[in-house]
């Protein structure tokens, strides 16, 4: 059986194979979204917890409150991805969905709409889930 896109990179990711040149906005949310159609919402951000930090390690990036892994930002796309899929025939295949999603959620400053930009890039938000500040967030 031929994998989809979407499987490949997380499989890619998840087994830290994937290039850190694939590891693209797209490719966050595709992996993102792998993770919520194969897991609940909260064992998906703690898996990604682990796995993205783990990546960036293997990537040669280092992980710490100004740099590497971001919380609220996984948080929010985790949301961001929670709140689409409710809103989405689940059945299609998956690069559909990726493809749906990426279109309409897939702007790389999607975050700044919801948080002013020193609050989403402060340490506390690297560190831990801080709520938004210029808009609530989608609820599903």
């Amino acid at each position: 059986m031929v994998k989809s896109s979407t499987d490949k990179i997380a499989q890619e990711f998840c087994d830290c194979t994937l290039p850190k040149a694939a590891w693209t906005h797209e490719a966050h949310l595709r992996v993102g979204l792998w993770h919520l159609m194969h897991y609940s919402p909260q064992t998906a951000l703690n898996l990604l917890r682990e796995r993205i930090q783990r990546y960036n390690v293997v990537c040669g990036v280092v992980n710490t409150e100004t740099s590497g892994y971001h919380e609220t930002i996984t948080q929010f796309y985790l949301r961001v991805i929670v709140y689409f899929l409710a809103r989405q025939d689940v059945s299609q295949p998956i690069d559909q969905l990726a493809e749906a999603l990426i279109k309409e959620w897939g702007d790389r400053n999607l975050p700044l709409s919801y948080y002013s930009k020193a609050r989403l890039m402060s340490k506390e938000a690297r560190q831990h889930w801080v709520e938004p500040d210029l808009a609530p967030m989608p609820k599903a």
